[in-house]
């Protein structure tokens, strides 16, 4: 079954007309996108946009010999352009099928929000689904057969992918492919960047590709730690990693414990943490990460963050005192500081850490806060050493320092 990329974009394009954003300022060459619209096997298309039959002759492709148009939304771009000879098109009620002169069987998939999946399975048996801008499917079966590909809003609904990947629907070689782009979307190499951490790709617009064909998935990293300072948005790029996937498990080190006694500032931010969270991860407050990294064949597992944790192992082995730290303290610290590295090299549970870069804050003042420094520099240090991709975060833009 052949795909051809007419359009990759948001309904109203990319860059958006007049818009003065950098985005839309960036959107230039490969990085333009006209409005999504797939054509299948040169006899089916998917969402009739502006100038779909000037895009299909830049593919090489025609659509004279398109037999059936199907709507999967309502159009709120510019104006649609109707090349005489081409079949009415039509929106196919929830859960109805269409078997297809050219040989495909199509599905309508019920979605939370207005519009209309379409799922397509090709004359010689290789199967996608197309889902529209800001859908995500509803009513999903237990367990469904894996999708050769799916085609969808992966940056505006991550939490499409989370669904389906919990049915099985979408699997490791499930070839996922982003659409329907907006100025919303970073530019260029960020973009790429966080659909492969969702293990999804974009093509430019007249790409095509061959559905169940075999090509490398985006290698999603097991284990990755995520720096930054104060508000840099490391938190927000470590819950983006996990969008995704469905039942991640998400370790709050701080929302437990005694840190905010006292402070309706700091349980706001605790708060404001949790009501971020999808409804569909579980929460574990505590600073307990060694058994939980060490569980086998578990979802996937966010900390947030090591710097509450190394605050709590100190307190636990009075770390912060001058007398203690010389009488046994600095090396109950280190034995509780190699346990958690060692939980992190042998774990293989897909891992988002989070942690304070000490580079980020100004020198503390006094003894003890010194000592919190340098120990959290070989905590980050030693975990790093253990995660295939470490992140630095500097004003919500994720800079690369290893994967």
């Amino acid at each position: 079954m052949e795909l051809t990329l007419l359009g990759t974009g948001a309904p109203d394009g990319l860059p958006r007309p007049g818009c003065p954003c950098a985005r839309c300022a960036l959107a230039t060459g490969p990085e333009a996108r006209a409005a999504t619209s797939l054509l299948v096997d040169h006899s089916l298309l998917l969402d009739l946009t502006p100038g779909a039959a000037l895009a299909a002759a830049r593919a090489g492709r025609s659509v004279h010999e398109v037999r059936q148009v199907l709507l999967s939304h309502p159009h709120d771009g510019p104006a649609m352009e109707f090349p005489a000879g081409l079949p009415s098109p039509v929106r196919v009620p929830d859960g109805q099928e269409l078997s297809l002169i050219s040989g495909h069987r199509v599905r309508a998939v019920p979605l939370d929000a207005p519009g209309t999946g379409y799922e397509i399975v090709g004359p010689s048996g290789a199967r996608m689904l197309y889902l529209p801008p800001g859908g995500a499917p509803a009513g999903l079966s237990p367990r469904q057969a894996p999708y050769d590909l799916v085609a969808s809003d992966v940056l505006g609904r991550p939490d499409a992918l989370a669904r389906l990947r919990a049915v099985g629907a979408v699997t490791a070689t499930t070839d996922v492919l982003a659409v329907h782009l907006g100025h919303q979307v970073p530019p260029g190499a960020e973009a790429r960047r966080r659909l492969a951490a969702l293990g999804a790709r974009a093509e430019p617009d007249g790409t095509s590709l061959t559905v169940g064909e075999y090509r490398e998935v985006p290698d999603v990293p097991r284990r990755t730690l995520v720096l930054g300072g104060v508000r840099s948005g490391k938190s927000v790029e470590a819950e983006r990693r996990l969008a995704g996937f469905p039942d991640v498990v998400y370790a709050a080190t701080g929302g437990g414990g005694q840190e905010g006694n006292g402070d309706p500032e700091w349980w706001e931010r605790v708060e404001a943490h949790r009501e971020r969270r999808p409804p569909g991860w579980r929460t574990v407050e505590g600073c307990d990460l060694v058994p939980l990294l060490a569980e086998r064949d578990a979802a996937p597992l966010l900390v947030d963050c090591l710097a509450r944790w190394l605050s709590d192992a100190m307190d636990r082995v009075n770390a912060w005192d001058d007398g203690a730290w010389r009488n046994g303290a600095r090396a109950e610290l280190h034995k509780r500081a190699g346990e958690l590295v060692a939980a992190f090299r042998a774990t293989r549970r897909t891992v988002v850490a989070v942690s304070e870069d000490t580079a980020s804050a100004g020198a503390p003042t006094g003894r003890a806060g010194r000592r919190f420094r340098d120990e959290l520099g070989r905590l980050n240090a030693a975990v790093a050493e253990e995660c295939e991709e470490v992140l630095l975060m500097v004003a919500g833009t994720a800079c690369r320092l290893r994967g």
